[in-house]
């Protein structure tokens, strides 16, 4: 039986090169190796593609859709390949002891059940061992939120680390773990058997779609109290 995964990397980066970006993609990269290891392993097909997209390509897009709704063509594609995927890689660079604003924006005006339970791992990137915990303090928070399977072993990468053979070792295994997970069809399972289970709800900056659409009914009772107007 033949698999193949579709794998995206989310990048918060500013630089390019960036090493939030290279982070992301030496993980996505073992996770690559990693199907064809299990695969050949286990006598199957399994084959994971990756594509990914930076977010400072869209962040005036990210903050039109936070302040008004509205959703281009750029966030739109961003967001389907999100509901296409089969497992995410998220990485960002820490700026004030946290996840860059980009970062978290971006994942605030999704649909509040677009990745539910979609595999993730989290990565981070910053200039110093004293934000090592940033992934797991507040990373992991954001995304348990969105109901997704955040992979054991989260990623941060300081300067000194990229000459640490450690780090390679984590990231392998953090990939490993996201192919397990991926393997598994948890994900596809939750939308195939119990969907409609769950609310979709309006969230905190409108529930943006796999279409790319924002999709509140705004002219009932409650939606009119909120924006200042009558219920009746």
């Amino acid at each position: 039986m033949s698999q193949t995964f579709q794998l995206v990397v989310v990048s918060a980066g500013t630089g390019d090169p960036s090493s939030t970006r290279l982070l992301a993609d030496r993980t996505a990269a073992s996770a690559v190796s990693w199907a064809a290891e299990l695969a050949a392993r286990h006598g199957k097909e399994m084959q994971v593609n990756v594509t990914g997209f930076e977010l400072r390509e869209i962040s005036a897009d990210v903050s039109t859709a936070l302040a008004s709704q509205l959703i281009s063509p750029k966030l739109g594609n961003a967001v389907a390949a999100l509901a296409e995927a089969d497992g995410i890689i998220a990485s960002t660079p820490v700026y004030k002891a946290g996840p860059s604003g980009l970062f978290t924006s971006f994942f605030q005006v999704l649909d509040n059940d677009l990745l539910i339970g979609k595999p993730v791992v989290l990565a981070a990137t910053a200039g110093t061992a004293r934000h090592a915990l940033v992934a797991d303090d507040q990373m992991r928070a954001q995304f348990a939120y969105l109901r997704t399977l955040t992979v054991p072993t989260a990623l941060f990468a300081a300067p000194e680390d990229w000459s640490d053979p450690a780090l390679k070792t984590r990231i392998d295994r953090a990939a490993l773990e996201l192919v397990l997970l991926m393997e598994s069809g948890f994900a596809r399972k939750i939308r195939e058997e119990s969907w409609q289970s769950y609310q979709h709800e309006f969230g905190s900056a409108g529930t943006v779609s796999a279409a790319g659409s924002v999709s509140v009914d705004l002219d009932t009772d409650l939606m009119r109290l909120a924006t200042g107007g009558s219920a009746d």
